[in-house]
This record gives C-alpha cells, structure tokens and sequence, in this order.
C-alpha cells in the first residue's frame, strides 16, 4: 500500500474574500495533484474566544480550538497562507495556534504540532507581499516544533494579482503556489 500525505491547507484570515483564502486554494491544488489527501479548513467556520489561561481552567478547551487541533493532529502537512498585519501575522492565525499548542491531560507537549511539515505563503496589498510576517510564522512554527520547507511565496499587490476565478494572473506566480504545495506532499511522502 502506498503513502497518501495528509495535508491541511488554511489561511490566517476570516475574511470572505481574502486573498490568503485563495492561495492556500492554489496550493492545495497543487498537492492534490501530487497525490495527497487534502483538507481545506476556513478558520472563519472555527470562531475562538481569544485564548485566556483562566477560562481554559475553568470551561476547558473551547469546542472550535478543539476541532482545529484533532484536524491539526490528523494531518501531517500544513499549508498556510497568511496575511501581515502591522508587519507580523494576524490575531486569528496566532490565536489559533494557541489554543492548539495547549496540551489536554495525558497529552505529549505541542502534540497538534510536532512532526508537522509546513509550507508558507502570503498575498498583502503592500509591495512586499506579506514577507515580514512569514518571518514571525516561520519563527512561531519552528519553536513548536514543525519543520517549515525553506521556500516560501509572498504575493505583492494582491488587490491586482488574481483573476475572477481566483487563479493568478501571473502564471509563473500561480504554478509556484501550486509548486509549493506539491513540494509538501513530496518531502512528506519521502519522509514517511
């Protein structure tokens, strides 16, 4: 029997229209195409209460920050397109990560996260495409323990970059996106 990756592709981004949403689309495609499962999860379906020691110790888990960890668990690849906000990632994307990294009773540290292989990528309407942002989700992923692949892919001016159907115009962008996600479930399905 052959090794399917399991990949979980999302973005750090609530918003209907994101960009971000549509990368992490692209990249997924280009994993699927390279023969691995793949989930597409929209945090915006997984609304959490900002993560507070105190009310973890008084409610628990909150029900969504749980359903994103056994995704995160049950799946060996991530990829994560996230936007930059004030030159760092988003409330919702870190937030997310919190609640994940909590351990639950009898659990190993960082359990939702060790072993992980991840991609990054981001689309902002700067000129910089997200950059400085992948830097502090880069360093984030590393301390808990996911290996991040050293290529990543920021997209500039994104209110320009895509078409209707939400392909990119540049084609040689859109077949990188879609080489990001291969790439995971490659070095996923070699790793394993």
């Amino acid at each position: 029997m052959t090794y399917t990756p399991k990949i979980l592709a999302f973005a750090g981004s609530t918003r209907a229209d994101s960009y971000n949403k549509k990368l992490a689309k692209i990249a997924a495609n280009g994993a699927k195409t390279a023969g691995a499962e793949v989930t597409y999860l929209d945090l915006r379906d997984l609304p959490m209460p900002l993560y507070d020691e105190d009310l973890e110790k008084q409610e628990g888990q909150p029900e969504n920050a749980g359903k994103f960890k056994e995704l995160l668990i049950s799946h060996q690849g991530l990829l994560i397109a996230s936007p930059e906000y004030n030159s760092s990632i988003s409330a919702v994307l870190k937030n997310a990560i919190d609640w994940a990294s909590r351990p639950a009773p009898n659990e190993p540290p960082l359990a939702a996260f060790s072993g992980k292989v991840a991609a990054l990528m981001s689309a902002s309407p700067g000129a910089l495409g997200g950059l400085r942002g992948l830097v502090h989700l880069r360093s984030i992923l590393g301390n808990i323990r996911v290996l991040v692949l050293p290529d990543q892919i920021a997209v500039p001016k994104a209110y320009e970059a895509f078409n209707a159907d939400d392909t990119l115009k540049d084609e040689k962008q859109h077949q990188s996106i879609e080489k990001l996600g291969e790439s995971l479930a490659t070095i996923l399905a070699k790793l394993n």
